[in-house]
């Protein structure tokens, strides 16, 4: 059966410019008049290991100990075959989510607004009670956890938002956003060689940077994880089995840079963060399943059978650098 012509939402400039589409629903979470309430049981989280937007929410979840409070729902990391750009419960039983009973993450966004034309994403915050999408918003949902969500937060929770840091956390977390996160994907979407060209030079001089910063220091901000550290470990975890050859990013692997590598490796030797990533589900989307780019760009059919992932889990070294055995800052 042949591959089913997809429609694609335009989402390149006349440059030909990769522009991310924006999040339709980004209520907050809290108790003010407007606000979702903060409830154990009322949401659950449809993800895919494949996307660095969701798995960091889904690290968040994890390292604040929030399983138990907010469920989650995992689509498969290829795209179904329907003339949509969609996700799907495939891998589920009987093919829906067990706890919604959709087949498609669009039902959810449709549920919420009968006239959403925008590509469902993940992450989504659904209301289950409901049956509808309330909270897409992944540039901020990690903050929300962090922030509404810790009146359910795990005895001894770490703070991976300190209130002194805030300002200077969300800057860098801006900066690694249009630089790094969504600059691989200006790599690889880019529709003109002008485009391609600019997105790689201003992602790997930002890497350069990172590179130069954890020289001297454990984490981004010193000896503690934060949530700058779960934005840039999800890019950083994708970028030598996925992006470097499918997206182009092919001027040096993170496994070429030794601080970038050591960092990586640290982070995913860290609980939350290499127990939520799934490699081969990664590769499978980004070398077989990705239909945001044209067909001309994606090398379809042939899985990559490298890299070795199993380095992921060498000595790493970083602790050097920190005078703290702990690599979270506890609540206290």
């Amino acid at each position: 059966m042949g591959e089913t012509k997809k429609e694609v939402p335009v989402e390149v400039d006349e440059k030909g410019r990769f522009i991310r589409q924006k999040n339709q629903f980004a209520t907050l979470f809290g108790d003010k008049p407007g606000e979702l309430p903060v409830e154990a049981g009322r949401y659950r989280l449809l993800w895919s290991p494949v996307c660095p937007w969701a798995h960091r929410s889904v690290i968040v979840r994890s390292v604040l100990g929030l399983e138990d409070v907010i469920s989650l729902g995992t689509a498969s990391p290829m795209r179904p075959n329907i003339p949509r750009v969609d996700w799907e419960f495939s891998t589920d039983e009987n093919g829906v989510d067990p706890v919604l009973g959709i087949q498609y993450i669009s039902e959810v966004y449709k549920k919420a607004d009968p006239d959403y034309e925008g590509r469902p994403t993940v992450p989504v915050i659904v209301d289950v009670k409901e049956q509808k999408a309330v909270n897409n918003d992944y540039f901020r949902l990690t903050n929300h956890l962090e922030t509404a969500w810790a009146p359910f937060h795990k005895e001894n929770a770490p703070d991976l938002y300190p209130e002194h840091l805030r300002e200077e956390i969300d800057a860098l977390s801006d900066v690694i956003f249009h630089e790094v996160n969504n600059g691989v994907y200006k790599c690889g979407f880019a529709r003109s060689q002008e485009a391609y060209e600019e997105a790689y030079d201003i992602l790997f001089d930002r890497l350069d940077a990172l590179e130069q910063r954890l020289s001297t220091q454990r984490f981004l901000f010193g000896d503690y994880i934060t949530d700058s550290d779960v934005r840039l470990y999800a890019t950083l975890a994708r970028f030598d089995v996925a992006y470097y050859s499918a997206f182009k990013t092919n001027r040096n692997l993170i496994v070429d840079f030794q601080n970038l590598w050591g960092y990586l490796r640290d982070l995913y030797q860290t609980p939350g963060f290499g127990d939520t990533t799934n490699f081969e589900a990664i590769k499978i989307h980004y070398h077989l399943s990705n239909h945001i780019a044209s067909d001309d760009q994606k090398g379809r059919n042939i899985l990559p059978k490298g890299p070795d992932v199993s380095i992921f889990t060498t000595p790493h070294n970083r602790e050097a650098l920190s005078n703290k055995e702990e690599k979270f800052l506890i609540h206290k």
